[in-house]
C-alpha cells in the first residue's frame, strides 16, 4: 500500500472516531453512553498497556506518544510485530475475535490514550456504519502489513531489511524538527525487527553511517539519502 493510501485511511479514521463526529451521527442517548464510558489513561515510557494472554477489556486510541506490539518466542526473546503511533487504535483485533490478547503492548514514550470499554465499542460498531467501515479498512490495511512482513523476513537480505525498516519507520512515525525518526530504538530492538543478531545490526548501522546513508546520534537515526536506501532495500513507498 502506498503512503498516500495509508494516510487516507488514518485520516478517515480520525474524522470518524472523535467526539464531534460521534455527536453528529449518534442519537443523544448513544452519544451520552459513549461520553460517559470513555476514560483517559496515561502511561510512562516502558509501562505495559496490556499483556500477552490478558483478557481484552476495551480498546485504546493513542492521543499522544508511541508504543510497540511484541510477542515473546519459545526461548523468551521478544519479536516486535509493529509500532503504534498517535491516532492508532489497539486492542480491537482480539476483542473482535473473542480471544485473549496475542501480543504485549508497551509504551515507547510517555503516552496519553483514550480507553473505550469493550461493550460500548462493540455497540458503536453495531449502530454506526461509518465507524464499522473505517475499522474494516484499518483491519484490511494491517492484514496487508502482516503479509508484507512475512515476505520481508523470508525473501530479503539483512542489509535490505534494514534499509526498508528505516524507511518504513520514518514513514509511519515521522521525524522530529531535526529530521531524526521519531522513536529511539536500541540496537537489540532494531536487530529484533529485521531478524538478525544484535552484533550484525550494529555492524550494518555503522556501514550505513559510513556510506552516508544515515546519520546516527546515540539511539536516534536520520535518513540522509532516501533514494539510495530505497534502491538498496528494493522499496516502493
Amino acid at each position: 500500500m502506498s503512503q498516500e493510501q495509508q494516510i487516507a485511511i488514518e485520516e478517515r479514521f480520525a474524522r470518524v472516531f472523535n467526539d464531534k463526529s460521534f455527536k453528529e451521527r449518534l442519537s443523544s442517548a448513544d452519544f451520552e453512553k459513549y461520553i460517559n464510558a470513555k476514560k483517559k489513561f496515561t502511561f510512562q515510557k516502558h509501562d505495559t498497556i496490556f499483556e500477552d494472554g490478558e483478557t481484552p477489556k476495551g480498546v485504546f486510541v493513542l492521543e499522544k506518544g508511541a508504543a510497540k506490539l511484541s510477542k515473546s518466542g519459545a526461548f523468551g526473546k521478544d519479536q516486535i510485530l509493529r509500532f503504534i503511533k498517535e491516532g492508532d487504535i489497539i486492542g480491537y483485533r482480539s476483542l473482535l475475535c473473542g480471544e485473549n490478547f496475542q501480543a504485549k503492548a508497551e509504551a515507547m514514550t510517555d503516552i496519553e490514550a483514550t480507553f473505550l470499554p469493550a461493550d460500548v465499542f462493540m455497540y458503536l460498531l453495531e449502530i454506526d456504519s461509518q465507524l464499522s467501515f473505517v475499522m474494516l479498512q484499518k483491519i484490511s490495511y494491517e492484514l496487508g502489513e502482516s503479509s508484507n512482513t512475512i515476505t520481508f523476513l523470508a525473501q530479503k537480505t539483512v542489509r535490505e531489511r534494514l534499509a526498508e525498516i528505516l524507511l518504513l519507520l520514518e514513514q509511519k512515525l515521522g521525524v522530529d524538527p531535526e529530521g531524526f525518526i521519531k522513536i529511539s530504538l536500541t540496537r537489540e530492538e532494531i536487530a529484533n525487527i529485521i531478524g538478525t543478531a544484535t552484533e550484525s545490526a550494529i555492524r550494518l548501522i555503522s556501514e550505513f553511517k559510513g556510506d552516508n546513508l544515515i546519520e546516527v546520534d546515540g539511539r536516534n537515526i536520520k535518513i540522509l539519502n532516501h533514494d539510495k536506501l530505497m534502491k538498496l532495500g528494493h522499496v516502493v513507498l
